[in-house]
């Protein structure tokens, strides 16, 4: 399926947008917390934004696959066999919708042959989206649909470089190291926010060392990294491969710009 990229990204923002919207009428009041795992919640938020956002999906492309976290496995399955998939958060970040600290966004990406191409975030607590496609550029849109171009920092020394690092998963080796190196870490829950500050310049680096989620929680926020003028790889230096039907992001996560990313790359976690 041919995907014009200027249009759909208006037409993903849009769906992103009204999951958001919803989402934020549940964290204004009273809900409920179950979990699927140790330290893996799930609130109503996610199953309902989940639920929009692959019936929108599906409605407008159809046959394409929609790779998304509360979704049953099931419905995805082959993914890696098409040319083009769609990779689904509703809310990444719950524990800290739980914890009612604002970091959390609605992340929805796009891969063709296995790379992230296009991402939308929104993140509704901090009233924030943005938008990048590869060959486009990236883009904060304020909610009066204005668009201001963004782009990863300048900074290319690992020595005083801002990286932001997981709230909850950042092992106490991994931050000795980035302590040995002159990094100043800072804690930042939600893939989708770490990877948005690095677009538009407000962090320098984000780094996660060993286990970082899987796909859905890299594809939308690559596609905006990259097209801010960043790099997005794992901390060998590897592409992330978004045909790969483990979905485990097991090598973990460091991005930012060129240089940093070099520099990152040549160190022993």
């Amino acid at each position: 399926m041919t995907v014009d990229r200027g249009k759909t990204l208006e037409h993903v923002l849009a769906v992103a947008r009204e999951a958001g919207e919803g989402i934020a009428r549940i964290y204004a009041g009273k809900f409920d917390v179950e979990y699927k795992g140790p330290n893996d919640p799930v609130t109503r938020a996610d199953r309902e934004a989940n639920t929009f956002i692959c019936a929108e999906l599906a409605r407008a492309y159809p046959g394409m696959p929609i790779v998304a976290e509360e979704s049953d496995p099931a419905s995805y399955a082959g993914f890696g066999k098409s040319p083009q998939a769609w990779f689904v958060d509703p809310l990444d970040g719950t524990r800290e919708f739980v914890a009612r600290n604002g970091e959390f966004a609605v992340m929805i990406g796009l891969a063709e042959n296995g790379r992230a191409v296009l991402g939308v975030l929104v993140c509704p607590a901090l009233k924030r989206s943005f938008i990048g496609a590869e060959g486009m550029g990236a883009f904060e849109v304020n909610e009066a649909g204005d668009r201001k171009a963004i782009h990863v920092s300048g900074h290319e020394e690992l020595k005083g470089a801002r990286v932001l690092v997981s709230r909850s998963h950042l092992p106490d080796a991994a931050r000795a190291r980035m302590n040995e190196l002159g990094l100043v870490t800072v804690p930042c829950g939600s893939a989708g926010v770490k990877a948005a500050k690095i677009a538009c310049g407000e962090g320098d680096l984000y780094a996660q060392p060993g286990r970082a989620g899987k796909l859905w929680d890299a594809c939308a926020p690559e596609a905006v990294v990259c097209a801010a003028g960043g790099v997005w790889r794992t901390t060998a230096g590897f592409g992330y491969d978004y045909a790969n039907e483990s979905l485990e992001n097991g090598r973990g996560i460091v991005a930012g710009n060129p240089k940093l990313i070099e520099a990152i790359v040549a160190v022993k976690w």
